[in-house]
């Protein structure tokens, strides 16, 4: 009876890919949410500034709209 019950339990486990992910993912999961949020929150301050602002901080309004144009999810530290 005690190696049937050992059997059934074994069976009825799930794979270690198929269960619920851990803490650790789901806060890597929040945390890269959180820096594509930023990403897009600063691209889209960056194309709000004046030529006087690209001005004084080096960049051209190309530079600016070439940024602002990409999608949220293209993270320059990722490279």
């Amino acid at each position: 009876m005690n190696t049937q019950k050992n059997a059934m339990q074994g069976l009825l486990r799930l794979p270690r890919t198929a269960q619920a992910p851990g803490p650790a993912l789901l806060m890597r999961i929040w945390l890269r949410v959180r820096r594509w949020n930023e990403l897009s929150r600063q691209r889209r301050q960056l194309a709000g500034l004046s030529d006087a602002m690209l001005k004084d901080i080096g960049r051209s309004r190309a530079d600016v709209e070439a940024e602002a144009g990409r999608p949220f999810w293209d993270d320059p530290e990722q490279h």
